[in-house]
């Protein structure tokens, strides 16, 4: 039997390892690159964040030999910015022309087309840092995090607030039991309303178009089912758009829920239960609804109880606490509850983090502050190029990013069963007592494409 002793010995142990990165021994020598061999990457979707993220890569030391983009007008600034990069429009004939030359790809593709991107070029050991959610269906991701591990690759999440400093401090927070056992926690995102729920333009999606002539229509579909060109569902847009994106639970949970699942170690839900305001899945389903709450109910781990996840978004903002005070609730951000108190942060590796209340806060900061036993990192990309050249995994590898993820798109798929419990078999893959749920973790692929 463990002892307690044992039991604080394997947490430290995980969030060290959640925080660096696993050990060197998850990776083939082969991956490993000699110190002076710079890491030539790629980028894959560069019109927007994915650029970005092509910068910051370039920053943190990385060589940029390849853009690739389906709308060349659309990633025009990205292609003009890097003129010696060579370009192309299908990422299956870049990975292949470019053969040994390339190291690893940054992925900022939608949402739809993660999944196989990564697997190609996994397959071809290229080390990958994927946008998120790191995929658009539970399979997808379970497959991406099983062929991450059989690869041998070094992968990264892009919650670039995994490796802040301010994720750190939550997280040893509540190793060292600054607000007491954390037994409920409430999560927000408010941004972007319109574009996450696009209600107001479903009577417009009959109206037809032309594709333009600069893209590249069917290889931005990829595997998703056909449906006629519309502009509003490319470029940005596609988030608000559940074929292609997964809503604001997608595009935000990854931020925001962070730090509460690294510092409670939490895994999959036993059940998700989701609220929607003003939405019928039957007639709009298409899109994501303008507000929903969806409880997660985690269970209890190792010397930690059961934890109960609110997500509140769109126009369902995170209720005022009792005894919250004059404190700001996080529009975009959570509130941890715990048994002396409470964590307040915001997005993007919980910045703005404090505790309530103030007595408790001075017993924890400044001198006070519980010893930093959490390495600190350079950033988000530098720890992706770092693990890279040293061999061991990156902070939110796709095996803790992955499973991150996969609570999200739970999330994703419980909107289109309001006011139902969904029992959720972790092991098995399925939910227990919804048969049409299960249809949305696997839907198949349209005809040519596979993962």
């Amino acid at each position: 039997m463990s002892t307690i002793n044992d039991s604080k010995r394997d947490r430290r142990q995980f969030l060290t390892e959640a925080g660096l990165g696993a050990a060197l021994l998850t990776l083939s020598p082969s991956s490993v690159l000699a110190d002076d061999k710079p890491i030539n990457f790629a980028g894959i979707g560069v019109g927007s964040q994915g650029g970005s993220d092509v910068d910051q890569v370039i920053a943190a030391g990385g060589n940029l030999v390849a853009l690739c983009d389906v709308d060349h007008k659309y990633a025009a600034k990205k292609f003009a910015q890097y003129p010696n990069a060579k370009k192309f429009t299908d990422y299956r004939v870049m990975l292949k022309e470019m053969g040994k030359e390339l190291d690893a790809v940054v992925i900022g593709t939608p949402d739809h087309t993660h999944a196989v991107i990564a697997m190609e070029a996994m397959k071809r050991g290229k080390h990958v840092y994927c946008e998120k959610p790191l995929a658009h269906t539970v399979h997808e991701v379970r497959t991406l995090m099983a062929a991450a591990r059989k690869y041998k690759v070094v992968t990264q999440l892009g919650n670039q607030g995994h490796s802040t400093d301010s994720i750190r401090r939550v997280v040893e927070w509540v190793g060292v039991g600054a607000i007491g056992q954390v037994h409920t926690v409430h999560a927000a995102c408010g941004e972007f309303k319109d574009v996450y729920s696009q209600i107001r333009n479903l009577d417009k999606l009959e109206q037809k178009y032309d594709v333009p002539s600069e893209l590249d229509y069917d290889l931005w579909l990829g595997p998703a089912a056909y449906r006629p060109y519309t502009p509003f569902w490319v470029h940005w847009n596609w988030r608000g758009w559940l074929p292609f994106g997964t809503g604001t639970i997608g595009d935000w949970f990854c931020h925001v829920i962070d730090p509460t699942f690294w510092a409670l170690e939490l895994d999959a839900p036993t059940t998700v239960h989701a609220e929607v305001t003003g939405y019928d899945p039957a007639t709009q389903g298409l899109t994501y609804p303008a507000a929903t709450r969806i409880t997660f109910e985690f269970p209890a781990k190792k010397e930690r109880g059961p934890v109960k996840l609110v997500w509140h978004d769109g126009d369902n903002p995170i209720p005022q606490p009792k005894d919250f005070g004059d404190d700001e609730v996080p529009r975009t951000g959570a509130i941890l509850f715990g048994e002396k108190g409470m964590i307040v942060h915001g997005s993007h590796g919980g910045g703005g983090c404090h505790i309530l209340p103030e007595k408790l806060r001075n017993e924890n900061t400044g001198a006070n502050a519980p010893k930093e036993t959490i390495p600190r990192v350079k950033g988000h990309h530098w720890d992706w190029l770092e693990a890279i050249k040293t061999g061991r995994q990156a902070g939110s590898n796709f095996d803790y990013g992955g499973r991150l993820t996969q609570v999200a798109l739970l999330g994703a798929i419980a909107i289109r069963f309001p006011g139902q419990t969904l029992k959720w078999d972790v092991k098995a893959g399925r939910f227990t007592n919804n048969d049409a749920a299960n249809a949305y973790i696997n839907p198949p692929y349209r005809k040519g494409w596979k993962l």
